[in-house]
């Protein structure tokens, strides 16, 4: 999910690869252009996805931007009931890519790095505090704007069919250490139920993030390899220097870094300017075209999860909930032919997190390119790939499908990896840091989450959504 690009600024996808960032506005704010080094995350920061879930074997993505399992089955809706939801796309062991670290068939974590959300004890933080949360709130949609939204938007939203929770944030962009990031500034109490399980049960992670510390993601942590004992130079509006909370994913969107509200307006961050939606029993479809009747003009509003729908299996996607894989046409022979010539000449070069070429790659990265030399518009993260055409059982994939996993343990159902399928059980990727683009087998163990047959329509109202 990117939180916000304005019309004309982020993704540049003039077929050289390579992604605009230094002096995009984000929120309405410009950001000062620093100098991005390579391995920087570039201009999209992963994006949430909840799971491709299997129907009866193979599914969709559950939660394109907040919590969820990737890979978790759909459950039977009981009559009258709402469609099942896909369970969001959180990561366990598996693949890698900027949006996630691990290869698919292969460890997900850094030497020396626990597979859990790990914290410990900034100064300020008080001993004790609250319980984790009883309730868990999935997040399926969100709604942002530059500008803080009206307070009555935030209650009608509440008073929406099927809406179980709904809480504002302040939502925009930093560097963390140089690296860019989306950010949340949140009220720990209030938005800890909308995190991704583990991360939500962490009371030493909220403790230290109400105490004035940044959380980041387990991607972020691991892969530019940050400590819980040194702080990190934090920069918005402002530049701060602020201690690490801990290692653990929210699973919403691209979101990388959680800050209190009051570090938010210390960074400059515009002032609850976005919306965190749980409808777990809403359609979708119905839900964000209410909620783009409510927005204010300019504001996004993106779907962060899928629905499984009697019959037949729908991506919810930002402007495109409900198209069917039969109503709109893939990718033609010569395309696949160009994306895949273009994916597998780029093997033997490096993995590198943020990488998106022509010389280096992360596995989003990787997609997005070849796709661009064959005149298709990709969005930038695993997560937002993983809604740009319907799931494809295994039975059918075509060479030139997209397949997904799982590999952040702090959120196990976060679509953090894409690989391509070549056909005859093999599949190229770029895999994680220290290896190559490589062409290997085909990876359907644990960790896989399932496969996307890519619309390039709905991919470019993908890449072009406000809001994912």
């Amino acid at each position: 999910m990117r939180l916000w690009r304005p019309a004309g600024a982020g993704i540049n996808l003039a077929g050289d690869g390579k992604v605009t960032v230094g002096s995009r506005a984000l929120w309405g704010r410009r950001l000062p252009e620093w100098p991005v080094p390579r391995r920087a995350k570039g201009a999209a920061v992963h994006s949430a996805a909840r799971a491709l879930i299997w129907p009866v074997g193979l599914g969709l993505l559950p939660g394109l931007l907040a919590a969820g399992s990737f890979a978790a089955p759909a459950r039977a809706a009981p009559a009258r009931a709402a469609p099942a939801r896909a369970a969001p796309a959180r990561a366990a062991a598996g693949p890698a890519s900027r949006d996630g670290q691990g290869v698919a068939g292969g460890p997900a974590a850094p030497a020396g790095l626990p597979f859990a959300v790990t914290s410990v004890p900034v100064p300020s933080s008080r001993a004790g505090g609250r319980p984790p949360p009883r309730r868990l709130f999935p997040a399926d949609a969100l709604v942002v704007g530059r500008r803080t939204l009206p307070p009555s938007l935030l209650a009608a939203i509440r008073r929406l069919p099927g809406v179980a929770s709904a809480v504002a944030v302040d939502a925009g962009r930093i560097t963390v250490d140089g690296v860019f990031a989306d950010v949340l500034g949140v009220d720990p109490v209030a938005f800890r139920p909308f995190a991704a399980g583990p991360t939500a049960r962490s009371p030493a992670l909220w403790r230290n993030v109400a105490a004035g510390a940044v959380a980041v993601s387990w991607t972020m942590g691991s892969q530019e390899r940050l400590s819980l004992t040194r702080p990190v130079a934090v920069t918005g509006a402002r530049a701060l220097r602020l201690p690490v909370a801990g290692f653990g994913t929210v699973g919403i969107g691209d979101v990388d870094a959680v800050v209190s509200r009051a570090v938010a307006a210390r960074l400059g961050l515009p002032t609850a300017n976005a919306i965190v939606i749980s409808a777990p029993r809403a359609r979708l479809g119905r839900l964000v075209a209410q909620l783009r009747r409510l927005a204010p003009p300019g504001a996004g509003v993106a779907a962060l999860v899928s629905q499984v729908l009697p019959g037949r299996a729908v991506a919810a996607l930002a402007g495109a909930v409900g198209v069917s894989a039969g109503t709109m046409a893939g990718l033609t022979s010569a395309q696949v032919a160009r994306f895949l010539a273009a994916a597998t000449s780029r093997v033997g070069m490096p993995y590198v997190w943020g990488g998106d070429g022509p010389r280096a790659f992360d596995c989003s990265g990787l997609v997005q390119w070849s796709l661009a030399q064959a005149g298709v518009v990709m969005p930038r993260v695993a997560a937002d790939q993983a809604r740009t055409g319907p799931m494809v059982p295994l039975s059918q994939l075509r060479p030139g499908d997209l397949l997904f996993y799982h590999t952040d343990p702090t959120a196990p159902g976060y679509i953090s990896h894409v690989a391509i399928y070549l056909g005859h059980g093999l599949m190229v990727q770029a895999p994680q840091p220290g290896m190559d683009v490589q062409i290997v087998p085909a990876d359907f163990g644990a960790g896989f989450a399932g496969a996307i047959r890519v619309i390039p329509r709905i991919a470019a109202v993908v890449a072009a959504s406000p809001a994912g």
